[in-house]
């Protein structure tokens, strides 16, 4: 079997109003995290002037200034300049975000036996969780006339 040291990436962009995610918001990411479902690889700070501008703060390896102790980041300066720009076209101007690069690493195993067995992925769809539950709250409501 082929060893993968990573499983896939996601990038997330999460909102947020201030400087910095909330303490909640952090925690929800600290329980995932402690779960080891998924690694922290980087994690950006985002923020988008009233005219445009972007202006980037990486978080460095130590989190616990930000709110994750004992979080460690695995592969820092994994978001390049042209994913940071990408991303932060949707950011509103005078907003903030985090840049936040998480490997499913649940998958790691799964993606090594498929690169093994000379199988790849061809493609993948990730449905969001609001219109998972809108459609299956949807199906129960039908399924109950």
């Amino acid at each position: 079997m082929t060893d993968f040291r990573y499983g896939p990436v996601e990038f997330y962009l999460v909102g947020f109003e201030g400087e910095r995610p909330d303490p909640a918001t952090l925690q929800a990411l600290q329980k995932v995290l402690d779960t080891g479902a998924l690694r922290l690889l980087d994690f950006v700070l985002v923020s988008k002037s009233t005219d445009g501008e972007l202006t980037t703060v990486e978080v460095d390896d130590d989190l616990s200034a930000l709110g994750l102790p004992g979080v460690r980041l695995e592969a820092s300066g994994l978001a390049g300049d042209s994913d940071i720009a990408e991303f932060g076209d949707v950011i509103p101007a005078g907003g903030s975000a985090a840049l936040v690069a998480l490997e499913l690493s649940f998958q790691r195993e799964l993606a090594a036996s498929l690169a093994a067995g000379g199988g790849e992925v061809l493609g993948t769809e990730r449905i969001p969780a609001p219109v998972v539950n809108a459609v299956l709250d949807l199906y129960t409501e039908t399924e109950g006339e």
